[in-house]
């Protein structure tokens, strides 16, 4: 499973929803050995379709398709959900990003959410309540 962190201390999360996505046989067999990257990704949409932008995965060794390490990836969502991200999309400020990528039942499977932009107050407001959960912790123990 690979996570998102830092979108959930970049953006707040306004919703979430799971969605596939299309990817070589390779592409799947680098994610099962956790490798992978979808911190610096985010999802566009195009022509009505959600598309994963700038995800890394790294080219299977073992392949002998060689494919764009960065390409864009589609991602399958039924029409009702794309709809719903597109008027979501178009209020100011909101984007739609990859939160964290895993496995059901051998599918691979990403879940997006509708983010709005943390200002830098807010975020050194999380710090600073991350930072006080874990004095709590500590002194619990």
């Amino acid at each position: 499973m690979l996570l998102n962190r830092k979108a959930r201390f970049d953006y707040t999360i306004l919703s979430s929803m799971e969605a596939g996505i299309v990817l070589l046989g390779g592409e799947v067999k680098v994610l099962r050995n956790g490798m992978g990257d979808i911190m610096h990704s985010h999802v566009m949409l195009h022509d009505n379709e959600a598309w994963l932008m700038n995800m890394q995965i790294p080219v299977y060794k073992q392949s002998s398709i060689n494919y764009d390490v960065r390409r864009n990836r589609k991602l399958l969502l039924k029409k009702k959900q794309v709809r719903s991200l597109i008027g979501k999309m178009k209020l100011k400020g909101v984007s739609v990003v990859p939160l964290k990528l895993y496995f059901v039942r051998g599918l691979v499977k990403v879940e997006i959410g509708t983010a709005e932009g943390k200002k830098k107050a807010d975020k050194r407001q999380t710090i600073k309540e991350r930072d006080l959960q874990r004095e709590m912790q500590r002194t619990k123990i």
